[in-house]
């Protein structure tokens, strides 16, 4: 799959292509129906494929001192994309220049530079300088460019619709099987193992420990996980995510996943943790020696979790 950059001309090959429109941070049921509309469409009239996103995300740009909220990276969403049928990503950068576009100008660019033949977006689509485009005026311009324009309904789960502010409610509450049911998969942290103090390896529960970057900060806590190496290999384990309140001198953000029946060296390579079931809040423990039997408790609990 080709990775484009929104601010240059498409390929010929891939122009007339079917575009996807839209942020699609989570890759979640609504995001799926959305891109899987226009690989349909492509397949059925011979043509590409192509899911538009944005990085860094608007709100990002527009509230710079916003929390971290990210669900995928980039590597992450280019992976789902391929895998839902797509030829290519097309990433538009989100600054100045972009967020200053009407929405003429933005289908302008559409219809020039990416040569769409067709878009597809969720209905509640907004575009252009102070959100003046929608999906009825994306419609209109398209019929005057040259592109047609499909839109897709929200889909529901339970009485709600799904969507990322969903899920992210959910993380944040401890509660990742809810916002994996919405997401189709569970929520995956993806990082370089970093060298951390290796306390843990003198706990006896050595830890691979991955920066949070600008994913969404879950509830801190103790959680049964699932790690991917880069060779494939899929390991079970328990982790921490959060500041270490034991620790003297911590409260750097970490993911520390120990894998079961593991003995290797990860440092520097990049793994996927994905959080599977909450098990406890962090907690601060009198002594190194009560943490360790807390440890060694959590690590049964997951094992149990994960058995299921």
């Amino acid at each position: 799959m080709e990775r484009l950059d929104g601010s240059s001309p498409v390929p010929a090959g891939l122009r007339g292509g079917i575009v996807a429109l839209g942020n699609f941070d989570g890759f979640h049921l609504g995001h799926q129906a959305v891109i899987g509309q226009a690989v349909t469409r492509a397949h059925a009239e011979g043509r590409p494929a192509i899911v538009a996103t944005f990085d860094p995300h608007p709100m990002r740009f527009f509230r710079p001192d916003s929390a971290h909220f990210r669900l995928t990276t980039l590597d992450q969403r280019q992976e789902l994309f391929a895998a839902a049928g797509a030829d290519a990503m097309l990433v538009f950068g989100f600054d100045a220049a972009l967020a200053g576009l009407t929405a003429e100008q933005f289908a302008d660019r559409l219809a020039g530079p990416v040569g769409a033949g067709g878009v597809v977006t969720g209905a509640d689509f907004t575009f252009g300088k102070g959100r003046t485009g929608n999906v009825a005026s994306l419609t209109t311009l398209g019929q005057s460019l040259g592109f047609s324009v499909d839109t897709v309904q929200p889909v529901l789960s339970g009485e709600a619709p799904v969507s990322s502010s969903r899920i992210r409610q959910h993380l944040i509450a401890g509660e990742p099987r809810q916002a994996a049911a919405l997401l189709t998969r569970p929520f995956a942290i993806r990082g370089a193992v970093e060298h951390g103090a290796k306390l843990g390896r003198q706990l006896g529960y050595p830890t691979a420990n991955l920066s949070m970057g600008t994913y969404l900060r879950p509830r801190y806590g103790i959680y049964a996980v699932r790690g991917r190496l880069p060779d494939g290999r899929v390991l079970d384990g328990a982790a921490n995510l959060g500041i270490r309140p034991t620790i003297a001198g911590a409260p750097t953000e970490l993911l520390e996943p120990y894998f079961f029946d593991f003995d290797g060296d990860l440092y520097d390579q990049v793994i996927e943790v994905a959080l599977i079931d909450f098990i406890r809040p962090e907690a601060k423990f009198e002594s190194l020696d009560a943490l360790k039997d807390q440890m060694a408790r959590d690590c049964d609990t997951a094992r149990t979790m994960l058995s299921r």
